[in-house]
C-alpha cells in the first residue's frame, strides 16, 4: 500500500460529522481512515467494476501492532489489527512511515 489522495466516493459513504483523515491504495484497492472507522475499498474480477466496500469500526478493534521496515533485506511494514471479527493484516510497501498508522489509530481508539 502506498499513500494517496482520498478518493471522491468515500464521500458518500460518511455519517454527519465523520472526516476522511488519510487514504492508502494498492493497485486497485484502498483504505481509507476516518475519525470513526477504517473503510476498505476491494475491487474484485478481471475488470475491477465489482466493488465490495468493508467499514470496520473503531470501537471494533481490540489490539493492534506496527512494524516498521528495517535497514537490511526487510522491505516492508505492517499493520495488524485484531478485531472482534478476526485478525487483518496490512503490507506496507517501502518508505511509508508505519508509526503514522499506529499514531492514527491510537488518536481514534484511545480518545
Amino acid at each position: 500500500m502506498e499513500e494517496c489522495p482520498i478518493q471522491k466516493d468515500v464521500d458518500d459513504l460518511l455519517i454527519i460529522g465523520e472526516e476522511a483523515i488519510a487514504a492508502y491504495k494498492t493497485i486497485r484497492d484502498s483504505a481509507t481512515f476516518t475519525n470513526k472507522r477504517l473503510i476498505i475499498r476491494d475491487a474484485q474480477g478481471l475488470t475491477g467494476k465489482k466493488i465490495d466496500i468493508y467499514s470496520l469500526p473503531y470501537s471494533s478493534i481490540t489490539m493492534w501492532s506496527t512494524e516498521n521496515s528495517g535497514k537490511s533485506l526487510d522491505f516492508n511494514s505492517e499493520v495488524e489489527l485484531w478485531t472482534k471479527a478476526g485478525h487483518i493484516k496490512i503490507n506496507l510497501k517501502k518508505g511509508i512511515d508505519s508509526r503514522k498508522f499506529d499514531k492514527l489509530i491510537a488518536s481514534v481508539i484511545l480518545n
